[in-house]
This record gives structure tokens, sequence and C-alpha cells, in this order.
């Protein structure tokens, strides 16, 4: 892999800064900014998933944002196509790509592949979609906990899209997403340098989220949802409208729920989905670089330090 292309994953928990370090390096590097966030590819989404603004993507624009309508679905297997014929891209004019995020799944699929599943089949999906009605979703996710665990523990049990999914495979091809999941394709062909930028307190991490849900509200994050909610063409179960914030205050437009809960629950839900980050982190089965949010200049110094330190040896051995 040495004469490989470089490439840089800047990984981390939500809230700890990595779109701020990322305007950073791309005003010092030689580097394009990708996205990989499962919800920073809707349109009109943006206070909710805390995308940059227009007047930071000007000075650092990304790859991969807002190229979606929140209607809707996009999976990993498009992100992984995306991303790659964008890194390809940005290879190929000299630069390197920066991708930048905590969809933790997006990444493994780019360095690991995906394994080869069957393709979707109209009358299995009707099958299933038919028996849903009678039964439920729940229902479903129990049967799929039943075939499955290890996917169902991963599926939550309103994610209907991916329930369906995992039980269309099965129904098909008589295995399990997770059996056909230790069959992964094509690595990716890329030298790779992976930060993570985390928080080493947990109290200032759970502060940092608190305040984050707190000034998404101040900016108009309510008026953002209702204008998505007043479409008339989405509903809470689509993927988009799963998206931390966006499901509570979707409940809370819907009467389900009083405001004071939809606070709570969101920062609740979007604690947890720190923790889930972490634990995907700490299971990387890749070298890591491990930075603190807590000190962005070191973290910045580090990287520089580290990327043009391989920088220089790529050089020494291209020779």
């Amino acid at each position: 892999m040495i004469s490989a292309p470089l490439a840089i994953f800047l990984m981390g928990p939500t809230t700890s800064g990595k779109t701020r370090l990322a305007s950073l390096l791309y005003k010092e590097l030689p580097v394009e900014l990708i996205s990989v966030d499962s919800a920073l590819i809707y349109r009109g989404m943006d206070i909710g998933t805390d995308k940059p603004s227009k007047t930071d993507l000007q000075c650092s624009p990304y790859h991969l944002l807002d190229i979606r309508d929140p209607k809707e679905v996009y999976s990993v297997f498009n992100f992984r196509n995306d991303a790659l014929n964008v890194m390809a891209s940005i290879t190929r004019r000299g630069y390197i790509p920066l991708l930048v995020g905590g969809t933790m799944f997006y990444y493994k699929a780019l360095l690991e592949g995906l394994s080869v599943l069957p393709p979707s089949n109209l009358q299995t999906r009707k099958l299933i979609e038919d028996k849903a009605n009678k039964v439920g979703w729940p229902y479903l996710h129990s049967q799929l906990q039943e075939i499955d665990p290890i996917s169902a523990k991963l599926i939550h049990i309103n994610d209907t899209q991916r329930i369906l999914r995992a039980l269309e495979v099965f129904l098909i091809s008589g295995k399990t997403l997770t059996e056909l999941n230790k069959n992964s394709g094509e690595s990716l062909q890329y030298n790779v340098l992976q930060f993570v930028m985390v928080s080493m307190s947990r109290l200032f991490l759970q502060k940092s989220i608190e305040d984050r849900v707190y000034r998404m509200l101040e900016l108009g994050f309510e008026d953002e949802v209702r204008v998505l909610y007043s479409r008339g063409d989405l509903h809470m179960n689509m993927p988009s409208m799963r998206c931390i914030g966006y499901r509570q205050m979707w409940s809370y437009l819907s009467g389900d729920i009083p405001y004071k809960r939809m606070i709570e629950t969101t920062i609740y839900a979007t604690r947890h989905l720190a923790k889930r980050q972490m634990t995907w982190l700490r299971s990387w089965k890749n070298d890591l670089y491990w930075l603190d949010s807590e000190k962005p200049d070191m973290a910045y110094n580090k990287i520089l330090q580290v990327i043009r330190s391989r920088s220089e040896s790529f050089c020494k051995n291209s020779k």
C-alpha cells in the first residue's frame, strides 16, 4: 500500500469539534472535505443536524452534503459508492480526501467493503409489508430477533426500512445479514490516517450536548421541523425523520409529548448516540490517533505533525 494515495479520517462522537477542526485543516492542507454523516445528506435539515452555515461552507466546502430530499432513502451502499467516486476525483486533482463525521458504519463500510447481498425483490417486500400491516413492525422486529439476534440488536424497533431489508435478505437467501456480512467486499485502496476527536471528560461531553440542544432551539429548530411536518409527504418512520432531534420534535408537534419532554428526550438520545459512537471507536481494529476535543490547538498541531511526517515518508519511499 506504499504507493496508494493518502486519505484522512476525522472521526468522533457528536459535539466533539470535528467540523471546526476540519475547517482549520482545510485552510492549511491540500485537502477536500467529505461529509460522513447520515443526517447531513438531507436538504432542509440544517439546524437539527448542526450543518455548517452557508458562510462556513463558502470557506470550507463539503462533498456529500445536501444530496437527498428528506423523503428519499440513502443506504450505506449509496454512501460507499458516492464516497469512493468523490475520493477518486479528489485524488486525481492532486488533493487529499479528508472525511469528517460521526456515522461509524459508513467508515467501516469504506474501510472493509460490503458483503454481496441479494437484490431487493418486490414480491418478497410486499409479503413482509402486508404482514407488517396486520401484526405491526414491532412484532416483525421480534421475529428478526429470533432469526438474527445480532442484526436485531443493531436495528432500532422503529427502523422499518432496515427491519424490512433484514427479513427480505433472509427470505431470499436463507442466510442472515450477520452471516452474509462476514464476507466483506473490496477494502479501501488508500493509505488512511485515522484521527479521533473526543472529550476526555464525560461531564464536558454531556454539557456540550446539552448546550447544543438549547442552541438548536434558539436558532429556530422548531420552525425548521414545522416546515417538514407541514409538507405532507413525510412521516415519523422515514430515515430522515428518525434523526435525533427531528424524531422528538415531530412527536411534540404531533401532540404526543410536551415541550419539556421533547427537550429531555433529545438530550438523552444525543448522549446515547455519543455513547454508541464511542463503543464503535473503542472496538476499532485499526490504528487510531486520539485527540482531546478540550484542547483543539493541540489536536490541530498533532494532526499536522502526523500528516507531514507521513507525507515525507511517502515521498522518500517513492524515490
